[in-house]
């Protein structure tokens, strides 16, 4: 809950590439209906199978990027972001435009490409000479670390030999990406290396086995805690909303009898609370705390080095770590779940209930 004008200090690759494998869905389902717009790219059975082969490509990615990211991934000098690394931005783009415009064999073992746009150089509409997205030395970068997790290169042919049904789901998941993902832009942090497969099923998610997901790199106990808390308030008529850009967050939020959507910008205005996941703060509980006086005394109960907090206007001072509970000037309470425990559940379960 930092202040939007703090400056932005880029975290180490190998934390990226962590928070990134927190992302990547560990219980993709071995059977689901593919949309009808895949299915002329192969059965859907090589579809599924090619999904999950990219998400075990992606396991052994961000391993890459913890072991060797730092010989490839250089900061800019100025990030407008925590992740902003350029060879990030690259790879990713890299990958997309392989399987979005590459042409699968007959037998799937190889995708044949004449091209890649990010590395071609444009004229736009006024005649005017645009240089490549990637520069040959970025694209040779970005190739080189391909290579290191299992991929080759040829002249106009790319191969995974070790698994070439992996090719199949790039190529399903780059077209889901670019023509079916909300909000796509160049690079952000949902993207190709999430493996949303969710995107290619033609059934719509429930969202408690999307929480599942999310939940899934937690210790055992904080995911009952936490999905007992998602199917309190699903009961008590709270909408849950998973928003995804900047961090993945799972908002509850009181609609009453209205039946429009709401837009992610008023969701995220309206939430009671949400669970999030984000480079910055990790896994957090975030609390609205409107009504502060009604949960002093849950506060007072908690450890003395968890009583820090502020006055309803005013800005909190000190180092806060891991453990911290904040009150913060936004009004709003977060609670780091990987040390949830030290808690007992029913302060976590009285506090929510007094913010709502």
């Amino acid at each position: 809950m930092d202040s939007q004008h703090d400056p932005i200090i880029i975290k180490p690759i190998d934390e990226v590439a962590k928070y990134l494998k927190n992302l990547i869905p560990a219980n993709i389902p071995e059977a689901y209906t593919v949309k009808p717009v895949f299915k002329s790219m192969a059965s859907e059975e090589n579809i599924r199978n090619g999904v999950i082969a990219f998400r075990d490509f992606l396991y052994l990615f961000c391993d890459r990027l913890i072991t060797d990211g730092d010989e490839y991934a250089k900061p800019p000098k100025k990030p407008s972001g925590m992740a902003d690394y350029p060879f990030l931005h690259n790879i990713t783009n890299l990958l997309v435009e392989t399987g979005y415009h590459g042409t699968l064999s007959e037998n799937g073992d190889s995708l044949s490409l004449t091209e890649i746009p990010s590395c071609k150089a444009s004229v736009d509409a006024d005649g005017k000479k645009r240089s490549p997205k990637i520069s040959a030395s970025a694209k040779n970068e970005c190739l080189r670390f391909l290579t290191l997790c299992g991929f080759v290169f040829t002249e106009s042919e790319v191969f995974y030999p070790s698994n070439p049904i992996l090719l199949t789901g790039l190529k399903a998941l780059s077209v889901a990406d670019m023509e079916l993902r909300p909000g796509r832009r160049y690079w952000n942090d949902n993207n190709l290396l999430r493996c949303d497969y969710r995107l290619i099923k033609a059934e719509n998610s429930d969202m408690l086995d999307v929480l599942k997901d999310f939940l899934h790199p937690l210790p055992e106990e904080i995911q009952k805690f936490a999905l007992k808390l998602h199917q309190r308030y699903s009961d008590h008529g709270l909408t849950c909303l998973n928003t995804r850009l900047g961090q993945n967050s799972f908002a509850y939020v009181y609609t009453g009898k209205s039946k429009k959507p709401l837009a992610e910008r008023d969701a995220y205005a309206k939430r009671v609370w949400e669970f999030s996941y984000s480079l910055r703060h990790g896994y957090c509980l975030f609390v609205r705390a409107k009504k502060s006086a009604q949960y002093a005394d849950t506060i007072d109960t908690f450890p003395l080095f968890l009583q820090e907090k502020s006055e309803r206007g005013t800005a909190v001072t000190g180092n806060w770590d891991v453990n911290a509970v904040k009150v913060t000037v936004r009004g709003f309470v977060c609670l780091w779940m990987k040390e949830y425990w030290i808690l007992p559940k029913r302060l976590l379960y009285g506090l929510i209930m007094k913010c709502e």
